[in-house]
Order: C-alpha cells, then sequence, then structure tokens
C-alpha cells in the first residue's frame, strides 16, 4: 500500500510528536523535552511540538552558539598572541640582563670557568705530585722535627696558594666592561657597541 502524501503550504500550522521532531534534528526524545523546558523547542500541547517554530528556534540557537563559540576562540587566540608576546618579551628582557651581568662580570659563561678551574686544578695537581720528589733530598737525613714541620708547611701553603691566588679577570668574557665607583663605563663598553653596530 503506497504512504499517503499530502501537499502542504503552511508549514507553520503542522505539529509533530517529540519522536518524530526527535528524529528530524537528530536527537533522542529525552534531549527533545529538555530543550522545550529550556525554551528553544516550542511545545503546543501535550507531546505535541511546533515544526516550524521549533526548527527555527533550533537553528537559531545552533548559529547563537556557533557564533559564541568561534567569538570565544577568537578571543582566546588573539589572548593566546597577546601572552606569547609578553612571554617572549620576558624572555628578551632577560637575556639583556644576562648580556650585561655578563659584561659587567657579574656572571661567567660556563665554559670560562672550566678553563680557568681547570688549568688552576691542573697547577694544584702537579705541585702537589711534585712534592715528595722535591722534598726527599731536603728532608732524607735531617732528624730536627721543627725544620721538617715548617718546610712541609710552608710547601703545602704554597702549593693551597695556588687555588686561592687567581685572577677575577680570568673569569670576564671577552665583552666584559669596567665600571669606576661613580659608575662611569670605560672604553671597552664602546668597543661592544662598535662590535654591535657592525
Amino acid at each position: 500500500m503506497a504512504a499517503e502524501t499530502e501537499k502542504v503550504d503552511d508549514l507553520s500550522r503542522i505539529t509533530v510528536s517529540a519522536g518524530v521532531l526527535g528524529k528530524i534534528i537528530g536527537v533522542s526524545d529525552r534531549r527533545i523535552r529538555q530543550l522545550a523546558d529550556e525554551g528553544i523547542l516550542t511545545k503546543v500541547s501535550s507531546g505535541r511540538y511546533s515544526l516550524q517554530e521549533s526548527l527555527h528556534s533550533y537553528i537559531l540557537n545552533l548559529r547563537v552558539a556557533n557564533d559564541a563559540d568561534r567569538g570565544q576562540k577568537e578571543l582566546e587566540d588573539k589572548l593566546d598572541y597577546a601572552l606569547e608576546k609578553a612571554m617572549h618579551e620576558r624572555v628578551k628582557r632577560h637575556m639583556s640582563e644576562l648580556q650585561y651581568a655578563l659584561m659587567k662580570g657579574n656572571v661567567h659563561r660556563a665554559e670560562d670557568v672550566e678553563a680557568v678551574m681547570l688549568n688552576m686544578l691542573t697547577n694544584f695537581k702537579t705541585k702537589i705530585l711534585n712534592l715528595p720528589s722535591k722534598l726527599t733530598p731536603l728532608l732524607v737525613n735531617r732528624s730536627d722535627k721543627k725544620y721538617i714541620l715548617e718546610l712541609l708547611t710552608d710547601e703545602f701553603g704554597e702549593a693551597l696558594d695556588e687555588l686561592s691566588n687567581y685572577n677575577a679577570s680570568d673569569f670576564y668574557s671577552d665583552e666584559y666592561i669596567d665600571i669606576d665607583e661613580e659608575g662611569n663605563e670605560d672604553d671597552a663598553f664602546d668597543t661592544f657597541e662598535d662590535d654591535v653596530d657592525e
């Protein structure tokens, strides 16, 4: 038996059940009732919904939600850009501060410190390892404990001086600038500026 069809010119008079409306917009009967309670779908009588008004209202609600999501995304993109820019500027400022501290000699590059310390410790090790051969001839026939104690104390003190007597300028980078007590910078800064301008 063929299904009966009727030509309809006025959609405003058509009402449908929750099940039919749910099939049209792709949601469950329960969701249809929730949407009606939220005022999105138009309920005209018990279990019946205005097809035209409900569809218009549902589509409008989807558009508004979509526009809100798009607006939120655009706002988040702007906020992300501002945040990224602020983070980038903070890193640039930190790098400039470190560069200036390096130039003033307040911080040192790891490779400079490693080279200076390696040199100091190598010299110290050499002096300590040479003590037996240096002191043995001087002590071989000595029985004077005071002389032995003074000689050993002096030699070990001299070896330890290697660790305490270092030149602080050895740690400075090539970009070091000297700042006098009045806060004036010497010509090394001018040289650095010339290097940067090139």
